[in-house]
């Protein structure tokens, strides 16, 4: 079943992100979803979790009430297709891979069209990523497993993207980068593992938060291009 909660407090993405994520970490709580605009917060329970209980999860600085004292178990599922979701994912490969090719419509050269379709594609992520550079290192921590041991490594996430995309824009020692690039997704793709091991349902962070996508599909999509893209660069 559902239940809709009202919650008081928040003033950012990054409050959204936390309140989300002490939400999740109740054991009675399948998932949470946090609005930050509609000051909201949709669980998936097994039974009715009592307000009280709710709140002593949660920072002081956030206050949760019912939501028209109701539980959703009964209202229609609204919630938009995994194929609307990753709609602005798709419109951005798309878009990043349309530039690399027009870049050499006049000369094809598959290897110089990949670095700057990685270049691009770097460059395009940590710029969604920096727009909420509060929230972004919160939403990160939650399934990546660096970010969670380490904190400042969220905060500087997206300028190593940005150091990155340059680096293969630039053509500045490109296989330093690919191999950069190769380590960190593969740290990322493990905390994916097991936050899917562990059947959680959280925001995808790989477009900061100002695009919520579900973080399976995002994660995944986003991860094999670049690993499977870095990979035969090497081999190239």
């Amino acid at each position: 079943m559902k239940q809709i909660i009202h919650i008081e407090g928040m003033t950012c993405n990054g409050c959204r992100s936390d309140v989300e994520q002490q939400l999740q970490g109740i054991p009675a709580v399948k998932t949470a979803s946090v609005s930050l605009s509609e000051k909201e917060g949709t669980l998936e329970v097994e039974n009715y979790i009592e307000i009280e209980e709710l709140q002593h999860h949660l920072a002081e600085k956030y206050t949760i009430s019912k939501k028209s004292d109701r539980i959703a178990q009964e209202l229609p599922n609204d919630e938009p297709s995994k194929l609307q979701q990753l709609k602005p994912l798709f419109l951005i490969l798309f878009y990043i891979s349309t530039a690399s090719l027009l870049l050499h419509k006049d000369a094809w050269d598959i290897k110089a069209i990949m670095l700057d379709f990685m270049g691009l594609f770097l460059i395009v992520f940590s710029f969604f990523k920096l727009l909420d550079l509060k929230g972004f290192p919160v939403s990160f921590s939650m399934y990546d497993p660096l970010a969670r041991v380490i904190p400042a490594y969220g905060w500087i996430y997206p300028f190593i993207e940005t150091a990155l995309g340059l680096m293969f824009l630039l053509r500045f020692n490109t296989n330093i980068a690919i191999l950069i690039t190769l380590v960190i997704l593969s740290i990322t793709t493990g905390g994916v593992v097991q936050t899917l091991l562990n059947k959680r349902k959280i925001q995808c962070a790989c477009l900061g938060t100002a695009l919520k996508l579900p973080m399976t599909e995002a994660t995944f999509i986003e991860n094999a291009i670049m690993i499977v893209m870095g990979t035969a660069m090497l081999l190239l």
